[in-house]
């Protein structure tokens, strides 16, 4: 018995495809954990500039003003890729990559199973919890 009509397998799909899907929908998992660690390295990375700023202002103030000038000029604002600052680099993923594969995901969910999602998560919920037992319900 599946869980609810959302997570129910249409008539005819096999389990082949339910695993393929369910693959294709982890890969997307990682993905969105990788875009978490990418949307991080952005704001780690202007956090790192703000406060570099803050630190050769008090190399000025400490009277280190010589020291204090190259790295403002050298560091301070720069590209941390070619021509790139981190908000760039996270437009460019997801406007690309992150796009293409959350439509290509959603493309072969509603090609294959109507658009149902989690179906090898659901199959294998009912799979291994202990029916009747309380914290294992089927539902909410």
């Amino acid at each position: 018995m599946a869980i609810d009509e959302e997570h129910t397998r249409p008539d005819g799909v096999d389990d082949l495809t339910v695993e393929a899907l369910g693959d294709i929908s982890e890969a997307l998992e990682a993905v969105e954990v990788a875009r978490g660690h990418l949307y991080a390295f952005h704001r780690m990375s202007g956090t790192a500039d703000l406060t570099l700023g803050k630190g050769v202002d008090g190399l000025r103030r400490a009277g280190h003003s010589e020291l204090a000038d190259r790295i403002e000029r050298e560091l301070v604002g720069r590209n941390v890729l070619d021509g790139r600052w981190t908000f760039q680099v996270v437009e460019e993923y997801d406007d690309g990559y992150y796009a293409a594969f959350k439509e290509l995901e959603q493309a072969a969910r509603d090609a294959l199973v109507a658009g149902r999602r989690h179906l090898y998560e659901a199959e294998m919920k009912e799979d291994r919890r202990t029916h009747g037992r309380r914290g294992h319900e089927r539902t909410p």
